[in-house]
């Protein structure tokens, strides 16, 4: 069962809620341009500059004066929140990082909800799983339910559940991607580029062994996709290279984030949810 006590620590950031979740993806200028997502707010008498487009030609046939059509931004979205339920994330102590993973986009869809625009949460491993995008505590509730039950499993097939996933998006989206993200970086960045219209964050979460890597000694390791096993003898220099390609993975990952002008954040288990909450919101 997912332990959603974290949420009353949420309400206490209201104040940070309001500031950096709405602020960034509602309109808060009206546009002279009529367009995909606008809502029309009014006319106004032209003036040198504004596209001859939007001049409403049945008033000038009524009036001989040039009015426009004035819009203001669509102030609603949807946010999409997808959750990597691959076997990878079938590891990690006390929480898996498939429970804490769950737990993450429950308190995104949860503040979603707070702020009265639909959402939706998605599953992938080997394929996709969907929820149809909603308002309301209903929605909250079917999403703890489905995330509770859900077992990670199977091989991730990252970039085809991407791609398939982008033909459902056809309005204003915000759309969260949590995952270990440890795929091919060629394979992470064909899928990000098919989401590069919309607002777009990363959410990579790690085991603390993940994420540090503090062992010594012989290992055995299983690889939870493959279900191969190797052995293996942890030094300290086997530690330094397997850090060292952690930071060089992760930090091409950054880079493509930043072309894409979305958000990369690293979330371990071992933190207080909470707290990664406040971080990305304070940002």
């Amino acid at each position: 069962m997912i332990d959603t006590s974290f949420l009353k620590h949420l309400d206490r950031l209201n104040l940070i809620i309001n500031k950096k979740i709405t602020s960034p993806f509602t309109g808060i200028r009206s546009s002279k341009q009529q367009g995909k997502g606008l809502i029309f707010k009014d006319y106004r008498q032209y003036a040198q500059g504004d596209d001859v487009k939007t001049i409403d030609w049945k008033v000038y046939a009524r009036t001989e004066d040039l009015y426009v059509k004035s819009f203001e931004e669509e102030k609603h979205l949807t946010v999409h929140i997808i959750v990597d339920m691959s076997s990878s994330m079938d590891f990690g102590k006390p929480l898996k990082k498939s429970e804490y993973a769950a737990m993450l986009a429950t308190g995104f869809a949860y503040l979603t909800l707070k702020n009265n625009e639909r959402f939706v949460v998605s599953t992938f491993s080997d394929k996709l799983t969907l929820l149809r995008a909603r308002r309301g505590r209903k929605q909250l509730a079917a999403i703890l339910n489905h995330l509770t039950n859900k077992q990670a499993e199977g091989k991730s097939n990252f970039e085809a559940s991407i791609s398939s996933y982008k033909q459902l998006i056809n309005s204003k989206s915000m759309v969260i991607i949590i995952s270990d993200f440890l795929y091919p970086l060629e394979e992470i960045r064909n899928a990000l580029l098919k989401l590069k219209k919309s607002n777009l964050l990363l959410i990579q979460v790690l085991d603390d062994v993940e994420a540090k890597l503090n062992l010594e000694g012989e290992f055995k390791l299983h690889d939870k996709e493959t279900k191969g096993i190797m052995k293996t003898f942890i030094s300290p220099f086997l530690k330094k290279q397997y850090l060292n390609k952690l930071y060089e993975h992760d930090n091409e990952i950054k880079k493509m984030s930043q072309q894409l002008g979305a958000q990369f954040y690293i979330a371990d288990t071992a933190t207080p949810i909470y707290e990664h909450f406040y971080n990305l919101l304070r940002k």
